[in-house]
């Protein structure tokens, strides 16, 4: 496929750009993930630095390379620089590698002279981006596995222990508390019928899996958490820390406003892009980028005045990314506070369940000791 055929396609389909080349659709900038773009953007700002040209930097990364399909993308890129075209015309033309943010920022860089720089600071935001993904799952670890022990104990009290009882108490013949002869007739059933008692755990959780993966199940819930008094708010300042990171990223490698805000709303939740395409329709129109995302609701009072102050120093993108660290810190804060919360309180809900197991077990035990006495 000729790359330049390509990329006139990509940016006639990316119409909100307003002309402005490199910003590819979404489906591009979700290409896939095994290209290690992060390595690749900092290693080759490091050659470029070291005063090493474009072509031979390239070559450099592919002969140290070992895995196959980085040697493809990486000799993909120095086929298209002996053929004439720039490096973001061959970065666009392997979407699979190389997302739209990416393009843009090295076109951007390319007309003013700082790719390195562009580099680099793509390699940081990826960073972020990393860092973020990595406390999001290293904060829900401990609840998952607590809740996934916690589950297999009540299944095997139920499947296997219960019964015992249940037998136990029916050879002795006597009235048994009601929420005790409940949990004992279902724990029998259970034990009658052990693997399909297993296997409807499974298919049960299965269907769960497959319910949650749904796009319209996804987007209900999110819909509900964005309504949750205290963490609606902490998604809402997520959010615009990818936003205000993006704006940053793309300011500094020199990107004008309105096609940025339209790059950056390709990273935006479905709930807050409709305020973004106002946003930036405002910006288009003249107004200042601090007074657009105040009035649609996209900035605090810290971040507004800290994008004022970036406006009238002519510092617009640093400032974006200060605004998007004090997003990060106060992230920070709460996701540390919520762990401190939530898994006591999971441990104390799951010790009641099974706890509460185990007391209904025993107690017709008590009772026929109160009646012996």
């Amino acid at each position: 496929m000729d790359p330049l055929a390509s990329s006139r396609r990509l940016a006639a389909a990316q119409t909100a750009t307003s002309g402005w080349p490199g910003l590819a659709p979404a489906r591009a900038r979700q290409g896939g993930g095994a290209f290690p773009r992060r390595l690749f953007c900092q290693e080759l700002a490091v050659l470029l630095d070291a005063g090493i040209p474009l072509y031979e930097a390239l070559q450099t990364l592919r002969e140290k390379e070992s895995s196959e399909a980085t040697v493809r993308v990486l000799a993909a890129l120095n086929l298209a620089l002996s053929e004439g075209q720039t490096l973001a015309q061959a970065m666009r033309a392997q979407p699979q590698a190389f997302t739209s943010l990416l393009v843009a920022s090295i076109e951007a860089a390319q007309r003013t002279g700082h790719l390195a720089q562009a580099l680099r600071q793509h390699a940081a935001y990826l960073h972020w981006l990393e860092g973020l993904r990595s406390k999001l799952v290293g904060a829900a670890i401990y609840p998952v596995i607590l809740i996934g022990a916690s589950s297999l104990v009540v299944l095997f009290l139920t499947v296997f222990v219960v019964p015992r009882f249940a037998q136990i108490y029916e050879d002795m013949g006597s009235e048994l508390p009601w929420m005790s002869a409940v949990l004992l007739k279902v724990g029998r059933t259970l034990g009658e019928h052990p693997l399909m008692a297993l296997v409807g755990v499974v298919a049960l959780i299965a269907v769960a899996v497959a319910v949650a993966r749904a796009p319209a199940v996804r987007a209900a819930l999110a819909a509900q958490l964005w309504r949750m008094p205290v963490v609606g708010e902490r998604l809402r300042l997520l959010e615009l820390a990818s936003l205000y990171r993006t704006l940053g990223l793309l300011l500094q490698a020199g990107v004008p406003v309105v096609p940025a805000l339209h790059s950056a709303a390709e990273l935006m939740g479905a709930l807050l892009r409709p305020a973004l395409s106002r946003a930036t329709a405002r910006v288009g129109e003249g107004q200042r980028l601090s007074d657009a995302l105040q009035l649609e609701g996209l900035s605090t009072p810290v971040s507004v005045r800290m994008v004022r102050v970036g406006e009238q120093t002519g510092e617009l993108g640093p400032m974006l990314e200060r605004a998007a660290q004090f997003y990060d810190d106060e992230l920070a804060r709460f996701t540390e506070w919520v762990g401190k919360v939530v898994n006591p309180v999971l441990m104390l809900v799951m010790g009641v369940v099974i706890g509460g197991i185990v007391v209904l077990m025993y107690l017709p035990i008590f009772q026929v000791a109160e009646q012996i006495q």
